[in-house]
């Protein structure tokens, strides 16, 4: 039966039982108390008040590959899913929404380059499943803090998305120091391309001439991340 956030049988005490038992090790346990369909099965309690969310969790994971994937899924294809709905979906999109809020708060209130992993982290949660391609500039001031995170556009990167000069001019215009370009692999592998080191150099150089320090290139997928600093390529 497909019906939009469908609350299935009342269950009775063996639901009741269940659920009371999912939150107990929520509250006692840690980061791993739960498994990643448990994760979900909770979250979906909130929209369906009776019956049994488990089979519609591993149905999600079954669908979108892992908690993340779902989590990162667009609100209609979660709605497809045997089960879901639009409510069902919303409660879903939420968490997403909350985690890249928390972990945007944490990168604005610290110098970036100092807080490395705080910034991966961000970067990745926001952009690490995207089907597109995403280019985006972080401007920053002369104690590396954060002023600017600009999305440049979607689309391959290369001068028809992103242009040396723009970038630079734009960084001169808002006062920045310095930046940090960043894009993601959709295919998820984040190892640069000659595209890529190409348009990072020439960026590099402009900013050289007029004083804005390009930092690094950081290059994010589902498999991880390449700093291209790091990798000397800069």
């Amino acid at each position: 039966m497909k019906t939009e956030d469908y609350t299935g049988p009342r269950g009775g005490s063996d639901t009741a039982g269940h659920r009371a038992r999912l939150r107990k090790r929520l509250l006692e346990g840690g980061i791993d108390a739960l498994a990643d369909y448990e994760v979900l099965e909770y979250l979906l309690f909130a929209s369906r008040p009776r019956g049994d969310t488990k089979p519609i969790a591993k149905a999600l994971l079954a669908r979108f590959g892992t908690l993340s994937g779902v989590l990162n899924a667009d609100a209609g294809s979660l709605a497809q899913v045997e089960g879901m709905g639009e409510v069902s979906a919303a409660n879903l999109k939420i968490v997403a929404v909350a985690a890249r809020r928390m972990a945007r708060s944490e990168v604005h209130s610290k110098p970036v380059l100092g807080s490395w992993q705080t910034l991966i982290d961000y970067l990745s949660i926001d952009m690490a499943h995207l089907t597109v391609e995403r280019v985006r500039v972080l401007y920053l001031d002369s104690r590396n803090r954060l002023i600017q995170d600009h999305h440049v556009g979607d689309g391959s990167i290369d001068e028809a998305t992103i242009h040396p000069r723009e970038v630079i001019r734009r960084g001169l215009d808002i006062g920045a120091a310095a930046l940090i370009l960043v894009h993601n692999h959709p295919s998820g592998n984040p190892e640069p391309s000659r595209a890529d080191i190409q348009i990072t150099n020439r960026i590099a150089e402009a900013g050289r001439l007029l004083g804005l320090t390009v930092h690094d290139h950081v290059i994010v997928g589902r498999e991880g991340h390449v700093s291209m600093r790091a990798k000397g390529l800069i």
